[in-house]
């Protein structure tokens, strides 16, 4: 199986419920296993109760928490160690890039500037690059 026919456990966490039923009908088109969380609380409860993604890609803005503060506490506490993080945002300072990259994500992807398949290809691809 190549990097591009495998099929990950995604959890997709973004408080806009259009945005996730949209990603998680591609991605599962595709053929990958799908859950969200529309807050950082219920993500990391999702992950703390035994779900364990492949892929976890994060909004910047969220309701409770900013999505740079839970990607440092999924980095921090070890919630989800082997999973590939991604920044799944519209937001695209060079403070927050920078600040995602220090952190360790696989790639940081601006919703905005992309077609939803093409977000999905592109979160593949970075996800086959991760060596595991």
């Amino acid at each position: 199986m190549t990097d591009t026919e495998k099929k990950y456990k995604i959890l997709i966490i973004d408080d806009d419920a259009f945005i996730l039923n949209m990603y998680v009908a591609k991605f599962r088109k595709s053929g990958h296993d799908v859950d969200t969380a529309r807050s950082g609380a219920e993500a990391i409860g999702k992950m703390k109760e035994g779900y364990t993604p492949d892929i976890v890609l994060i909004d910047i803005v969220l309701p409770d928490i900013n999505g740079l503060d839970l990607l440092t506490t999924i980095r921090t506490e070890k919630i989800a160690p082997e999973a590939i993080c991604v920044m799944f945002t519209n937001q695209n300072s060079d403070d927050e890039t920078s600040r995602a990259k220090q952190l360790g994500v696989a790639g940081y992807i601006v919703k905005a500037n992309l077609i939803p398949s093409e977000v999905v290809t592109r979160v593949l691809d970075v996800a086959g690059k991760v060596k595991r």
